[in-house]
């Protein structure tokens, strides 16, 4: 074994692109932080803080816990064990497996659909799949890691347009005219600033130049859409409007792994093509259970969905109210800016010491200069505990300074 300390070999990690131990210097680092109970109402019991209102949650409907949801999952590990022997093509294979997928398929109006241990393998197994040498793939710039990763796994021409740019999406398009396929990626609700893909126009423009059209829906299912369907029910569009509908299970779902819906020769190529399916273990039991049974609650329970909207709107406007830049968040996903690593780093400290679980976000996660504290409600928030959050985020601003629009 080499020794750690002979100087003729260049260290094993490479340098960090944040300083971790500075932050933990600076009693600023609140990453990784151990919740030992989720509690009823938002909020959570941390390790060494006690109970604290959860502000960076995904379960933006508060199913975590709903008990026909942990029922179904009692019952998969009493039918079938913990495990799955193996992976989907060999001897993984599950009748829950097949449930849920037939489940999902139902819920996003396709033809069939696929399940993979995660959302981040959902988007690398499926975009490096299907794309090959001489194909374009056109991606809005502020995608998800996991897009971008299976862009360039794929080895086709990766393009970008600027944020939400229609017209620069257009000339992108114009582009790739003559070379080979070309696929559009885009998010649907992004996860760092809380915005909405304009869709309708997306899907316009994939027609007019004869481009297929992917979207994750990691941060909209549950959110987006009256009864929280997504991201076509939002803008009324017809379920063929998206060629690749991709989502998580693991945020308004509780649960673990990703999907992607769409049509017979999509499904059928990617359960015998993609390599993050062939050649990974299947969900869990319990983990299919779980996601199946979430979905007929979000359907049996619309409520959820229109109490996340009352708290989305009552939180952003009185954040919005005090002075807080937001950003164009339209969703659960409320980005308080502070633009400064520093400010954002104390804004975020004040609040955990006064029982709100909140982080900050900086470089390299954002863009430098846009660093951020990044709060995400739920619909099981109460509203007093928001205004408690909203007021010890303007104490903290105005202590802190250069962060509310009236300094």
């Amino acid at each position: 074994m080499t020794s750690a300390t002979n100087s003729s070999h260049a260290p094993l990690t490479p340098p960090m692109l944040w300083d971790v131990d500075y932050y933990k210097e600076q009693d600023l680092y609140f990453y990784l932080e151990e919740v030992e109970k989720v509690l009823p109402h938002g909020r959570v019991l941390v390790a060494g803080h006690g109970e604290m209102i959860m502000l960076g949650s995904y379960s933006y409907l508060g199913l975590i816990g709903h008990p026909a949801i942990d029922q179904a999952a009692i019952k998969a590990v009493e039918q079938y064990g913990t495990g799955t022997h193996g992976v989907r093509l060999l001897a993984g294979t599950l009748t829950i497996h097949n449930e849920l997928e037939e489940r999902l398929a139902d819920f996003k109006k396709a033809d069939g659909a696929i399940t993979f241990s995660s959302g981040y393998v959902a988007n690398l197994a499926t975009i490096s799949g299907l794309l090959r040498r001489g194909d374009v793939v056109i991606c809005d710039k502020l995608n998800h890691a996991s897009i971008v990763d299976g862009c360039l796994l794929s080895q086709a021409i990766f393009r970008r347009f600027r944020h939400n740019d229609m017209d620069h999406l257009e000339k992108r398009l114009r582009e790739a005219e003559g070379e080979g396929r070309v696929l559009v990626i885009v998010d649907a609700v992004f996860s760092m600033d809380g915005d909405i893909i304009n869709l309708p126009e997306v899907s316009r423009l994939c027609d007019k130049y004869g481009a297929y059209l992917m979207v994750d829906e990691a941060h909209s299912i549950g959110v987006l859409g009256e009864t929280g369907h997504g991201i076509e029910e939002h803008f009324g569009l017809t379920s063929d409007a998206v060629d690749i509908k991709m989502g998580t299970l693991s945020k308004t779902i509780p649960s673990a792994g990703g999907y992607v819906a769409g049509g017979h020769e999509l499904i059928k190529f990617l359960k015998h093509e993609a390599r993050g399916f062939v050649f990974s273990a299947a969900l869990p039991p319990a983990s299919a259970a779980a996601a199946c049974t979430a979905l007929d609650v979000i359907e049996a329970e619309p409520e959820r969905v229109r109490d996340l909207q009352r708290n989305i709107n009552y939180f952003g406007n009185a954040l919005r109210d005090a002075g807080f830049d937001l950003l164009n968040s339209e969703t659960a996903i409320l980005p308080v800016m502070c633009f400064d690593v520093a400010k954002a780093a104390m804004l975020a400290h004040y609040c955990q010491e006064r029982g709100i679980f909140v982080q900050a976000v900086v470089a390299p996660v954002v863009p430098d200069g846009l660093s951020r504290l990044r709060a995400t409600v739920s619909a099981c928030h109460q509203l007093e505990d928001l205004d408690y959050c909203v007021g010890v985020l303007v104490e903290g601003a105005r202590e802190i300074g250069g962060i509310l629009n009236s300094d």
